[in-house]
């Protein structure tokens, strides 16, 4: 069934897709967003471990491989909202650094763009969202920009307690940017502090899509489509142009979405994954391909996670899933002696007995009545510092379409991910700084949460660059080879750095949905 066209589609409704929502709906386009999902209300959400496990992925379509697989379910979203519903909301930058690697240190890639070209648009993303924090502090770090509309969130003792460890190994902490309101704001009540940011925020202090972007876009008319699945970005005959969307609705019927343009903000795995599937006679490797790229580069984060254990109530379950302090201290990228990477480091995150982070399984080694009398300890005392390091992007990790296919015809993502053998080297380091730290700040036990190497945050697989010899789009994700086709998410990302992406995702994709607005007429024809 053919569905009337629309000036543009975007795919995923999740921080990217709705910054362009908003963007081009405010500009008076007609807007449709498609999502996979259902379409979450805030009073859905519930501040539950068991209920959070909804609005995450369930596993397929992708299979996962490499020596170091990706995870999948923490990272992606599912329904409207996306990964932002249930984010963390650690609103960290990039830093100068990050965009020029291969001028500076002869690795890597640098962008097409520099930190000044984002810097605005961070600023803008704050006012638009409310992000809590201090500029001034993080100026130590980073170039001088505005003040962020809200004063610092508040902290509680399982983050001030780790200060004082910081402070004797040089490390300087600074209130951590979040996307959350420590004050009311643009309507939206201030953050109450319990600690469930992670399954979503049912009183909208957390600054998701559903309550900023995705709010603004409807309000403009855009229409949300819930429960439908892409399957192939269309193209002309001539395959100059893309033309709409295929996909499949709730009851699992083939629809077809014209549009004049099309955005792609799904995951970051789905989009690749999608430009694949969409090949044609006249683009046989599939869309935006023809230079091999699409699905290359794939990058994520690790996480040297330090745990200890205080001798006092340290009231570890009060607080956000978002940090209380940061530090960029260790972000140049030879900070740490033979590692290369920049390290982001946060502290002071509210705790739970069981799921992500808490403290069920922190010690999987103990059992029976040593787990017990753990449990006790852990309840009163347990804290934990980390530090995310940087992946260098290896055009050997990458997406590529598998044999099997899902229930609507469409092949399987298989994603390829190994770490290299700077990956092991700084994660040892942020380690034992981070045991340093534990000491230093007079922690009763402490120890190194070990394990496989995490996988954190997929980033790459159409990343941006100067041109169609060296990457998939330009720096406002608009495809090298098809105007009228724009990337969106941290896919367009040419290097990872090493602090959470989103307040970066949502900077890009504001950049990106103006400059679309503005060159409409040139883009859409």
């Amino acid at each position: 069934m053919a569905n009337e066209k629309v000036d543009v589609v975007i795919v995923g409704a999740g921080a990217s897709g709705s910054t362009y929502a908003a963007v081009l709906a405010m500009a008076g386009k007609k807007v449709v967003v498609l999502e996979q999902g259902p379409d979450w209300q805030l009073s859905d959400l519930i501040s539950s471990d068991f209920w959070g496990r909804r609005v995450k992925p369930a596993g397929a379509p992708f299979l996962l491989e490499g020596k170091n697989p990706v995870s999948y379910g923490y990272q992606g979203g599912w329904g409207v909202g996306g990964a932002a519903l249930h984010y963390f909301a650690n609103f960290p930058r990039l830093l100068p650094n990050d965009f020029r690697i291969k001028s500076e240190h002869n690795r890597a890639h640098d962008w097409p763009i520099s930190y000044q070209d984002v810097a605005p648009y961070y600023d803008k993303v704050a006012r638009d969202i409310g992000v809590s924090g201090d500029a001034k502090a993080e100026e130590i770090w980073r170039p001088a920009g505005d003040a962020y509309p809200m004063p610092p969130m508040k902290t509680f003792r399982n983050g001030e307690i780790w200060l004082k460890g910081f402070e004797s190994v040089g490390i300087r902490m600074v209130p951590a940017a979040v996307g959350m309101n420590s004050t009311e704001y643009k309507g939206r009540p201030a953050c109450i502090y319990d600690g469930w940011c992670h399954v979503g925020c049912p009183i909208g202090a957390l600054a998701n899509p559903l309550v900023t972007y995705l709010g603004d876009a409807r309000k403009a008319g855009a229409e949300v489509r819930p429960w439908s699945n892409v399957t192939r970005v269309l193209t002309n005959a001539q395959g100059t142009k893309v033309t709409g969307v295929e996909y499949y609705d709730q009851k699992k019927e083939r629809q077809v979405q014209g549009a004049s343009v099309v955005v792609l903000a799904a995951w970051a795995a789905q989009n690749p994954r999608l430009l694949l599937n969409s090949s044609t006679d006249k683009h046989p490797k599939g869309l935006a391909n023809t230079n091999g790229l699409v699905g290359k580069y794939m990058m994520t984060h690790f996480s040297s996670g330090t745990l200890a254990i205080f001798d006092e109530n340290v009231e570890n379950h009060m607080g956000t899933t978002g940090a209380q302090y940061m530090s960029y201290e260790r972000y140049g990228k030879t900070a740490h002696k033979g590692a290369f990477g920049s390290s982001f480091i946060v502290a002071g995150t509210a705790l739970k007995t069981s799921d992500l982070g808490g403290f069920a399984n922190a010690r999987l080694d103990l059992f029976g009545p040593e787990l017990a009398a753990f449990m006790k300890r852990a309840a009163r005392g347990f804290s934990r510092i980390g530090a995310f390091g940087e992946e260098m992007p290896n055009i050997e990790n990458r997406i590529e379409l598998a044999g099997d296919k899902d229930e609507f015809g469409m092949p399987l993502g298989r994603i390829i991910h190994s770490y290299d053998d700077d990956v092991p080297k700084l994660w040892e380091a942020n380690f034992a700084e981070g045991l340093a730290v534990a000491k230093a700040a007079g922690a009763k036990e402490m120890w190194s949460g070990r394990g496989n190497i995490p996988t954190i945050h997929l980033m790459g697989g159409t990343i941006m660059g100067t041109g169609a010899e060296n990457s998939v789009v330009n720096s406002y994700g608009q495809t090298h080879e098809i105007p009228n086709l724009y990337m969106a998410g941290p896919g367009i990302f040419s290097t990872s750095g090493a602090s959470n992406p989103t307040y970066t995702i949502f900077a890009l994709s504001l950049r990106g949905a103006e400059q679309l607005a503005t060159k409409w007429s040139t883009v859409a024809g």
